[in-house]
């Protein structure tokens, strides 16, 4: 989802919230960090993360509970041209998983109000989030899982991701694997690959 469909960004949300833009990236790097983040996309709850780090930092009580409380705003920005894509392959009945390294409750967003700010959500069959199922990219479990969830084999799936030991982990489990620089390059590998993109 970030980095391929949805320009995941704190910075979307954080520049409401701190006009000057050193002091926001001085939060961001020291407080909210992205490896502190991370952690709740494994098997970390939000709430309890919040919480441990509010008491660390005295006075940003409330810009940390952001975090979480208005996450949906660091995802109000799609990537135009990969929507597109995802148009054009529901549209000739190829079948979509949205598979994503992410906390527990973007499974219910994705589910819900993601499909009013992002259309191109609603084409995709099922979702199979980190912190909702217990197992995550780039392990071989969450690729098994999405598998089973689609009732296909894994050498009838392509798994596109940013990050390039994720889309080894998908290769490892039997899958092809893109690793996405650009919509045009992507589209060009499904294309070499015979789909309809």
């Amino acid at each position: 989802m970030g980095g391929v469909l949805i320009d995941y960004n704190p910075r979307h949300l954080y520049r409401k919230l701190i006009p000057q833009e050193a002091e926001m990236e001085e939060f961001l790097s020291t407080v909210t960090t992205r490896e502190w983040h991370m952690r709740q996309d494994y098997d970390g709850d939000p709430a309890t993360a919040t919480r441990e780090l509010q008491a660390l930092h005295p006075g940003k009580e409330a810009l940390i509970a952001a975090y979480y409380d208005r996450f949906d705003e660091m995802l109000d920005h799609a990537f135009p041209p990969m929507a597109a894509l995802v148009e054009r392959l529901g549209d000739a009945g190829v079948p979509l998983y949205l598979l994503s390294n992410a906390p527990g409750f973007l499974d219910r967003w994705l589910r819900g109000p993601a499909r009013a700010k992002h259309p191109f959500v609603g084409r995709f069959r099922d979702f199979i989030v980190s912190g909702h199922v217990g197992c995550w990219k780039p392990d071989a479990a969450i690729f098994e899982l999405t598998c089973r969830t689609g009732g296909f084999s894994p050498q009838d799936a392509v798994f596109i991701d940013d990050v390039v030991a994720n889309v080894d982990g998908a290769r490892a489990a039997g899958m092809s694997g893109i690793h996405h620089r650009s919509a045009g390059e992507t589209v060009a590998e499904l294309r070499a690959l015979g789909f309809p993109a």
